[in-house]
């Protein structure tokens, strides 16, 4: 059985882009609507086709003339393009041929080498309970068939700060995954011919390459994006500095720097007290926004309590009023951690400034 990868994201985020770097000499292409590949090559091709009969026989054909990557491009347009032909169409049967067609061509797979790699690119959707997954017709295919159940490996498109991705974990809030171990990092640089190596080596089928050759190759592509939490948000990195800048750096600097870590710490502390308690946090990012760019006796946030932990002590200052300025109140550990659930519940307020 052929080795199957299914890639989904929205349009413009690398889905085509990433094979630019495939050999067009092992590589065929089907592209259902026949549009012109977003780079420079000359790959075999087999456009503005969807019927699961002729694009299965195309797939035959040129494994047996030693293509060892195939590329269904476009994918969900095997679904799309039948539709809008018999959209006037009433009655079940059509939806019935659609997923039949669709089917067909992920069965195809069963006939085909095991050091055969077939790529599939399609668009996504979110559906109403926010997960991101595959863009799909009507109620067939998801009702009867999690499409992503066939894969064992799906990746997702993204793009950031300019650069595109190949997102390799679940995120919560989508359908990704890929064995344990496959991949460096949760992002790679989308390199669809990287992607390949790496299933051969993992698998260890076909012509693969070594363990040391793949691990260079991970260090090329891998990426410092880190997984997003619970809440769908990504860490910060904080620009690394050298020693010499830290000196130079006023006291004034370096104690604010100390107090927003600290307020960083407690936080999450917060954060993960509301994910326990299924409530929604405070926005943990607008508040570092917002605490960068203050005096060093002050610190700023939006929220109707603050809240500060040190390493021994657990403290709380509370707000009545527009701005109030309040010294720091000690509290045991009770009122501390029920005073965290109460702030994690609250949404954003008005701007409050407190006393360090």
């Amino acid at each position: 059985m052929a080795q199957m990868v299914l890639i989904m994201g929205e349009s413009g985020t690398g889905k085509s882009t990433s094979i630019r770097n495939c050999d067009p000499k092992t590589t065929a292409i089907i592209n259902p609507v026949g549009k012109p590949l977003p780079f420079k090559g000359k790959f075999t091709m087999l456009n503005s086709e969807t019927e699961a009969g002729k694009i299965c026989k195309f797939m035959r054909e040129e494994v047996n003339a030693g293509k060892k990557l195939l590329v269904v491009d476009d994918f969900q347009y095997i679904l799309s393009v039948p539709y809008m032909n018999r959209i006037k169409e009433a009655g079940w049967d059509k939806w019935n041929d659609f997923g039949s067609n669709y089917f067909e061509i992920i069965e195809i797979c069963k006939e085909l080498p095991d050091d055969v790699v077939v790529a599939y690119m399609t668009h996504t959707e979110t559906l109403e309970n926010g997960i991101t997954t595959i863009k799909l017709i009507g109620k067939l295919l998801r009702e009867k068939i999690t499409i992503e159940g066939l894969f064992t490996i799906v990746l997702r498109t993204g793009v950031n700060e300019g650069k595109y991705y190949f997102y390799t974990q679940n995120s919560g809030k989508d359908t990704v995954k890929s064995p344990m171990g496959m991949f460096p990092t949760y992002a790679v640089d989308n390199d669809l011919n990287y992607v390949v190596d790496k299933i051969r080596n993992f698998y260890e089928i076909g012509d693969y390459k070594s363990d040391t050759a793949m691990e260079r190759a991970d260090e090329q592509v891998a990426s410092d994006i880190e997984k997003p939490d619970a809440n769908g948000r990504r860490t910060r990195k904080r620009a690394s500095q050298s020693e010499e800048e830290t000196a130079e750096k006023p006291k004034r600097t370096r104690g604010r720097a100390k107090a927003e870590e600290e307020l960083k710490d407690t936080l999450e502390a917060v954060d993960k007290i509301a994910e326990e308690e299924n409530t929604e946090a405070v926005d943990f990012d607008r508040i570092g926004e917002e605490s960068a760019d203050i005096k060093e006796e002050q610190q700023t946030v939006t929220a109707e309590t603050a809240w500060f932990r040190t390493a021994d002590n657990n403290y709380i200052v509370k707000h009545k009023g527009d701005i109030i300025e309040s010294d720091w109140v000690e509290v045991t550990q009770e009122e501390f951690t029920k005073g965290a659930t109460e702030i994690a519940t609250t949404r954003r307020g008005r701007t409050r400034k407190v006393r360090a």
